[in-house]
């Protein structure tokens, strides 16, 4: 008897854990999906039927007449936001409501890896913001040039290789290669050969960080589930480990001062050098109303998580983008003929030879980019986290502090409201006589937290397209899908499952 009563207890607490705060929406008269006691609305995630951008279109989809809709992480209350100009009120007009992305938490342990631009929050975030946004500008893109230069020039004899023997080439495999020998010379100034090596360490590294598993996944979800009781759980240990034993090392080579490389560590140094980054805090108020002075020093595992999420970011998302845009060139032919016209004109006035200014003037091949990227944005949605309480003005009614509200890229990119035959392939949508300042696209994000390395990767993407597009075509293979299944493991950067196999022909 007693054994069973505090069988029912147990169950009846577990049940209201499960399920506090199921009536948020309801109060508010905002429609929701349905949740289900412990998993909220998100089993099918939580159980990898589904990716997170997947389930975000779905909702967008199923409420059309809705400018947004509730769901439940868990017990957590989340908003999808349907309408772009509330949408861009979040990201850019009532940004001091919405700073933070919220994907780390200091109740469930942040890693020191995911101290980094991305994944940081409040003041460190914004710390990091001021400092790494002038290593950025368009004289450190152009002395970082020669470094794409020279990966472009060994992608493009990998495919030709691959051309004459008649081979079909994974391009997804194809330019996470490219990327990752990019970033191995320009984020750590060494020279890796991913495209002769499949075994390669950098390779090895980018697969490491973005791969998943059972055991990974259960962690993951204990760990935000139960924080007090799994927060020891580490998903970066190994990858910390062997990235701040390498950049460490590189940085000591070069007596901790900036080399004559122009990467991604001489500007980290670059920015040491200028000593303690002070900004005016997000989040700390002096009793007289001013904000509080905050400062942080430079050291030695912020520069680690700063390169991290350069490598990763970089490696995942132009990889994803590039292939994409291959893709679709594959069934699309008459684009891919004016694209490499293009090329051959732009390249025959500069001895055919790839450089800064020439990828600046291929317009056309930055519109087949940007139509890529608007069908399959590598970021499927962008999330902030409400830093106080917000009211929806114009739909009357509020929302908590810590409440994340998300916005579906991919769903809004393929919207006919926003644009006509949207799951067509036409770059002439970005003709600027066509494309408004006002136009629903946003796959680098907008607002103060716009990607800060939106115009390196545009380059490096750009470069690579136009590498292989100059020496070969791309067809479709027997095995391609003209319709790409998405990888349900998912999480933040979409992924494509089985790869997108193609046919390279030499020109």
């Amino acid at each position: 008897m007693i054994a069973l009563t505090i069988a029912l207890v147990a169950l009846g607490v577990l049940y209201y854990y499960g399920t506090k705060n199921f009536d948020y929406w309801k109060k508010r008269g905002v429609k929701y999906e349905e949740p289900i006691p412990v998993f909220g609305s998100i089993a099918r995630i939580i159980f990898s039927k589904i990716s997170v951008t997947s389930f975000l279109v779905e909702i967008y989809n199923k409420y059309p007449t809705e400018k947004v809709v509730g769901f439940f992480k868990r017990t957590e209350p989340q908003l999808v936001i349907r309408d772009p100009d509330i949408a861009k009120q979040i990201l850019s007009t009532d940004f001091h409501y919405f700073y933070n992305r919220g994907l780390t938490h200091e109740r469930t342990g942040i890693e020191p890896l995911f101290r980094n631009i991305f994944f940081a929050d409040g003041d460190v975030w914004r710390l990091l913001r001021q400092r790494l946004t002038p290593a950025f500008t368009s004289g450190k893109l152009r002395a970082m040039f020669p470094l794409i230069v020279e990966r472009a020039e060994k992608l493009q004899a990998r495919v030709l290789k691959e051309a004459d023997a008649g081979s079909v080439l994974d391009a997804r495999d194809l330019m996470a290669c490219y990327t990752t020998d990019f970033i191995g010379a320009c984020a750590f100034g060494l020279d890796s050969d991913s495209l002769s090596d499949e075994n390669s360490a950098f390779r090895k590294l980018g697969s490491k960080i973005f791969k998943t598993g059972l055991i990974k996944h259960i962690k993951m979800l204990l760990k935000e589930a139960f924080p007090p009781f799994f927060n020891h759980f580490s998903f970066t240990a190994e990858i910390e480990k062997e990235m701040l034993s390498l950049i460490v090392s590189i940085m000591q080579q070069r007596n901790y001062e900036p080399s004559i490389r122009n990467d991604f560590i001489d500007m980290m140094l670059e920015c040491r050098k200028q000593g303690k980054m002070i900004v005016e805090s997000l989040e700390k108020i002096n009793a007289n109303g001013t904000p509080e002075i905050v400062e942080l020093e430079l050291d030695d595992i912020l520069i680690v998580a700063q390169v991290f999420i350069f490598f990763a970011a970089g490696f995942e998302t132009s990889s994803s983008s590039t292939s994409f845009t291959l893709h679709q060139l594959a069934y699309n032919p008459e684009v891919q003929r004016k694209v490499q016209e293009e090329i051959d004109r732009v390249l025959a006035k500069r001895d055919n030879k790839l450089s800064y200014e020439a990828i600046k003037e291929m317009n056309y091949l930055h519109w087949t980019f940007n139509e890529g990227m608007r069908l399959f944005p590598s970021v499927g949605f962008l999330i902030r986290e409400s830093t106080r309480p917000y009211t929806f003005k114009d739909l009357d009614f509020s929302i908590d502090k810590g409440v994340a509200v998300m916005i579906p890229t991919q769903a809004l990119h393929k919207d006919p409201q926003y644009f006509e035959n949207p799951d067509e392939f036409q770059p002439e949508r970005f003709n600027p006589e066509m494309f408004h300042q006002n136009t629903v696209y946003f796959p680098f994000g907008a607002g103060p937290r716009a990607c800060v390395g939106e115009r390196l990767g545009r380059m490096q993407s750009i470069a690579g397209l136009a590498a292989v597009l100059s020496v070969c075509s791309v067809e479709p293979a027997p095995t391609t899908q003209r319709h790409l299944e998405l990888d349900p493991h998912a999480k933040v950067i979409q992924s494509v499952k089985g790869g997108i196999p193609l046919l390279f022909r030499k020109r």
